[in-house]
């Protein structure tokens, strides 16, 4: 967590190359939305403050690495289709 004084707080993910994935606006969120959707995304939750951390949970917590796309071949008019999966949201 970083805390930056006067932003909007967001749940960013990064991969484990440190490459942001995806940004979660929680400033609408209750506490209990928040810790729902951490454990959505699969992070682990320990017992105590100074229990251990499974091995599975030290470099990915939340979601496994994305696949990359098929190569993109050009439409009958010669240009490529925008690349985004379906349920992608292009700005993020």
């Amino acid at each position: 967590m970083k805390h930056l004084p006067g932003a909007d707080p967001e749940l960013v993910l990064l991969s484990h190359q440190y490459e942001e994935l995806e940004r979660i606006p929680l400033s609408d969120m209750t506490q209990e939305e928040i810790n729902q959707l951490v454990q959505e995304l699969g992070f682990y939750r320990k017992e105590t403050p100074d229990a251990p951390v499974p091995e599975e949970f030290h470099f990915a917590p939340a979601r496994p690495l994305p696949a990359l796309p098929p190569p993109q071949t050009p439409t009958a008019d010669g240009k490529t289709p925008p690349k985004h999966n379906e349920g992608e949201h292009p700005e993020l």
